[in-house]
């Protein structure tokens, strides 16, 4: 439950001043402005007791929400299109914002500031007395652009509604990219017009053996293109990932043409990495690169698709550069940016190019390729196991997770500098943070979710709010005030022992 006076906001904005008013009631809002739908701002504030009104609909006591455009919006000197101000009067809530981005920021912490007695009293109920919103005047803007999620949707199968749900909680905190990890050993995801062998053979298959029956087990070139509007329309874009050379066991099972001896692998279940590869030489492997990565390409709405790169101890160093140098060119051929994980750095990267920092167990060599890497112009987005792996346990003995990176509880994911994260990588390589979260042994939304909160609002708040006005304590109380929301969303969530609940 919030303590009295704290403001529940995660994450923690640039700069919120109260104003000397009583709480707004805020029972109805009458949506003004064209830049965010009303239906999308009911979405976000119903849930927590509002109802929402059309410019014209009906309602004389409803409350003004209204929405503007305004280049003059957000703190003083920030030039994020992501900045806004939200302010809260004693009659009406405005909301302006440099692009519409912005303006569902505010909207988002608008719902964050709705008091509701039955709510905060830890029921998803929704009746009783009218909610509330302080009176307060808020200007924010992220210290970085990149603020993601990758979600493995390979070892167990998460279909098109359970995407949808994340990227809405994605969305909650403010995040941009949700990173689909489509492909692995285990099973492959995506329609790929050209090779339909891909998901006709691989396509049902997950860790412990088939997905559960009447489930496709992959996204249609249709339930792509839908999950990409959805996301869109919230302003999170989606980064799919094609995992090679290593990570290909579903490919060969596939297509058998891709190793030496033209034989299929069989299907695999279980749950260990490194063993299997693609090969530069085997004539087979760039028709099919070129197939696979120009047929996502062109489904892909947004700017960037991940290569992957991580994991591939069997293929030689000589050979690993020239199958994700050649990767990374046909990316670029069909106009995207290429994203890959931290051992890519090995290979030549062209200036853009996203390098996904994961594994912190580096050495000076390695730190000495990042920092190669970031002179010649990679970025980099800090997903260190430590800290930004949702799949590790939150403790030992917890039911579900991993361990290899240690134990991640809530302030291992929140007491962190991104700036500092990557080994012999200047601060301003770094462009983002990135939650990861691994499904060998998750197997339902709610198993899902409970990884991912608490943990994930912290690690949005790293990528957003300033080192310096990071809290552990504060934002501890200011979490536990999110709880609420999450029931009445009907959102699984682990009750970590760190936060005053």
């Amino acid at each position: 439950m919030t303590a009295p006076g704290v403001l529940p906001l995660v994450p923690w904005p640039t700069a919120v001043e109260r104003r000397d008013a009583p709480p707004l009631a805020v029972a109805a809002v009458r949506v003004t402005g064209d830049d965010v739908p009303a239906a999308l701002v009911a979405e976000l504030l119903e849930p927590v007791g509002v109802t929402v009104l059309a410019a014209t609909g009906a309602g004389a006591d409803a409350v003004t929400l209204d929405l503007r455009l305004d280049p003059a919006a957000g703190p003083a000197g920030a030039d994020s299109p992501e900045r806004y101000t939200l302010a809260v009067g004693p009659e009406r809530v405005e909301a302006r914002a440099a692009e519409p981005v912005g303006l569902l920021h505010a909207v988002r912490t608008l719902r964050q500031l709705v008091t509701r007695p039955a709510l905060d009293a830890g029921t998803a109920a929704v009746t009783g007395a009218a909610p509330t919103v302080p009176a307060v005047v808020v200007h924010d803007a992220p210290r970085y652009a990149w603020r993601g999620l990758s979600f493995d949707v390979v070892r167990h199968w998460f279909g098109p509604a359970d995407v949808r749900a994340v990227v809405d909680l994605a969305g909650a905190y403010k995040l941009r990219v949700l990173h689909l990890h489509l492909t692995d050993d285990q099973g492959w995801r995506i329609e790929i017009p050209s090779r339909p062998a891909l998901t006709e053979r691989s396509g049902g298959t997950q860790v412990g053996g088939a997905v559960p029956a009447g489930q496709r087990g992959y996204l249609t070139v249709e339930e792509y293109r839908d999950l990409q509007a959805y996301a869109a329309a919230r302003h999170v874009t989606i980064v799919p990932e094609v995992d090679l050379p290593g990570h290909t066991n579903a490919a060969t099972h596939a297509y058998g043409e891709l190793t030496p001896d033209g034989a299929p692998t069989d299907a695999y279940g279980g749950t260990e990495v490194g063993f299997s590869r693609l090969w530069a030489d085997v004539p087979a492997t760039e028709p099919f690169l070129r197939d696979v990565l120009g047929d996502l390409a062109r489904m892909t709405d947004g700017p960037w698709l991940h290569v992957g790169g991580d994991e591939a101890p069997k293929v030689e160093p000589a050979e690993y550069a020239a199958i994700m140098e050649l990767a990374q060119r046909i990316v670029r051929e069909h106009g995207k940016t290429p994203v890959a994980w931290q051992e890519a750095a090995r290979a030549a990267v062209e200036p853009g190019t996203v390098l996904q920092f994961w594994d912190p167990h580096v050495d000076d060599a390695a730190a000495a390729v990042f920092a190669r890497a970031a002179e010649a112009g990679a970025r980099f987005v800090a997903s260190p196991g430590s800290r930004a792996y949702l799949d590790m346990k939150y403790a030992p003995g917890h039911p579900l997770g991993l361990e290899w990176a240690g134990h991640v509880e809530v302030r291992d994911a929140y007491d962190w500098d991104p700036a500092t994260a990557v080994p012999g990588v200047p601060a301003d390589a770094v462009v983002g943070v990135a939650g990861a979260v691994w499904t060998e042994t998750l197997t339902t939304r709610d198993e899902l979710f409970s990884m991912l909160l608490p943990r994930l609002p912290a690690l949005a708040e790293a990528g957003w709010s300033a080192a310096e006005a990071r809290d552990w304590e504060a934002f501890a109380a200011r979490l536990a005030g999110q709880a609420p929301v999450w029931r009445a969303l009907g959102w699984a969530f682990h009750p970590s022992p760190q936060v005053p609940w």
